[in-house]
């Protein structure tokens, strides 16, 4: 499950918002990867998924990434202000492989995007000429939509159904969360009305993806104008709680799925804000204090460390690429 705010309308800056919620760890790794990083589209982890004209790459951008049980990326930002976030969507229907088409498989696909794209629409037309293909990790399909943004406000939302690439491109897509479809779920929004809010006006307070999208919609309306950084991402982060899941919280036949984590991305300033439900620190990481050259190694950190906050630019250690 999950949920995406973008904030692309304040005079100071773009910053984005994501919570991840899951049955359990997803092991996540803050990972550094330079330029002319080398990935091979067909592999999770270990694991060769696409044996016949699997896409391989060379980044041209550095970035920062969550990875997901060590097999791809599943929020990120890149040095040029493109930011990548992938929520669930169990209605995700990937078309039946065809060997013609480079693959690559799903859980890499916002890596793939962030390694080779500088802003929304190019990243869009990256996907004319690949095919997504899936993969399992504990139990689970990746059965992802991928909503992306970039520096100067431009936001799309990429979901594939029966079998078909589907994306809405533009500044207004600015929320997501799961099932249903993006499309339903702005028409379910549009159903109510926020127009006079206030204490006396009740919103949906559940858990499920509808009642999440339409209370991050209800929240993120009224943000203030921020007069700095350290209010514009406190803004984003106070939505992103109000619509993360608490811990036990029913989720009906998914069982329970607390939030595990928060992160803010600022497209603006190139940080990257990283918050775990079970630590009491905030931290982030600042895209400009890494160098991002070819021929530097990759650097992670195991945000799951309870010693971390502020600023831990300079506690990621150098490591072999996550995949």
């Amino acid at each position: 499950m999950c949920t995406r705010v973008l904030w692309n309308d304040s005079n100071w800056g773009v910053l984005a918002g994501r919570t991840l919620d899951w049955p359990e760890s997803t092991e996540p790794r803050l990972v550094v990867t330079p330029r002319a990083s080398r990935r091979h589209g067909g592999k999770a982890g270990p694991r060769e998924v696409i044996t016949a004209n699997a896409l391989d790459w060379e980044s041209h951008y550095g970035s920062i990434i969550v990875s997901v049980y060590g097999i791809g990326a599943v929020d990120g930002l890149n040095e040029r202000g493109l930011a990548a976030h992938a929520l669930y969507l169990r209605s995700t229907e990937l078309a039946e492989r065809d060997p013609a088409r480079p693959g690559l498989q799903i859980g890499l696909w916002a890596q793939y995007l962030l390694d080779n794209a500088a802003a929304v629409e190019e990243a869009i037309g990256l996907m004319r000429d690949v095919q997504l293909v899936m993969v399992e990790a504990h139990g689970h399909e990746a059965t992802i939509h991928l909503a992306l943004e970039d520096s100067g406000g431009d936001s799309a939302i990429m979901e594939n159904i029966g079998g078909e690439l589907v994306v809405h491109h533009g500044p207004q897509h600015r929320l997501m969360t799961n099932d249903p479809r993006y499309e339903e779920q702005t028409r379910l929004l549009e159903e109510l009305d926020f127009s006079k809010p206030g204490p006396d006006l009740p919103i949906p307070g559940n858990v499920s993806p509808v009642d999440r999208f339409q209370r991050a919609a209800y929240f993120s309306a009224m943000l203030p104008e921020p007069r700095n950084e350290r209010e514009a991402v406190a803004s984003i982060l106070s939505v992103m709680r109000n619509v993360s899941v608490p811990f036990g919280a029913p989720y009906g036949e998914f069982g329970v799925y607390n939030t595990e984590y928060r992160t803010v991305a600022d497209l603006t300033s190139l940080r990257y804000f990283f918050e775990l439900s079970t630590s009491p620190s905030l931290v982030w990481a600042e895209l400009g204090a890494f160098d991002l050259s070819p021929g530097q190694p990759a650097r992670m950190l195991d945000p799951y460390a309870i010693d971390l906050s502020g600023d831990v630019s300079g506690a990621f250690q150098p490591a072999e690429a996550a995949f």
